[in-house]
């Protein structure tokens, strides 16, 4: 009996876990130099609707809000509270960047992309991330999600990605859809993906 327990217990984190999307190992090394990516930042709302790839997410989500340091950011924060998280809203679901762990942690399975923002093309861009602040922390999530969100908009500019941060979107609507606690709050948006 306590075989067919912990076979069922094993199988069942196995399954929970393989919702997961595990990313390799982020290259820090490399890219434009920051002066031609300066140059090059922009703001589009086309995009292609083909997927990026792991190695790219990665790239991005590490240089956006990733660890450079044991428990220091990309980005700064005020009084290094760290109060923003990054969700990642993709075809196959919605998802938390545990940037410690380097992986995307499904919160919700499906496609909700037409939840992230008022725009026709959010609902078919690959990557819609939301910028969520846990008002807990009591920090400055609307000035620190600007270092971040500019950490993207460098990162696609270095590998000829589109993005355009977004605030034209139903915070209730959005908080919902990611199923979010009392105390964490949508404050931004972002679109990425291929130029179309």
């Amino acid at each position: 009996m306590k075989k067919v327990v912990l076979l069922t217990g094993l199988f069942m984190t196995l399954h929970v876990s393989a919702q997961d999307i595990v990313l390799p190992e982020p290259v820090k090394t490399g890219g434009m130099p920051l002066m031609e990516a300066l140059s090059k930042r922009s703001s589009s709302r086309e995009f292609s609707v083909a997927d990026l790839d792991k190695q790219t997410l990665s790239n991005m989500l590490w240089a956006a809000w990733g660890f450079n340091r044991s428990d220091k950011r990309t980005a700064p924060s005020a009084s290094n509270k760290q109060e923003l998280d990054l969700y990642v809203v993709l075809r196959s679901g919605a998802y938390f960047y545990d940037a410690k762990a380097n992986k995307l942690v499904q919160k919700v399975k499906g496609d909700i992309r037409g939840k992230m923002g008022k725009q026709d093309f959010v609902a078919t861009a690959p990557v819609n991330i939301v910028f969520v602040e846990d008002k807990s922390k009591q920090g400055s999530g609307a000035t620190d999600s600007g270092f971040i969100s500019q950490n993207i908009y460098l990162f696609c500019a270095s590998e000829n990605l589109a993005t355009v941060v977004r605030a034209w979107f139903d915070a209730n609507v959005v908080k919902e859809a990611l199923k979010l606690e009392e105390n964490l709050q949508p404050i931004l948006t972002q679109t990425v993906g291929k130029r179309k």
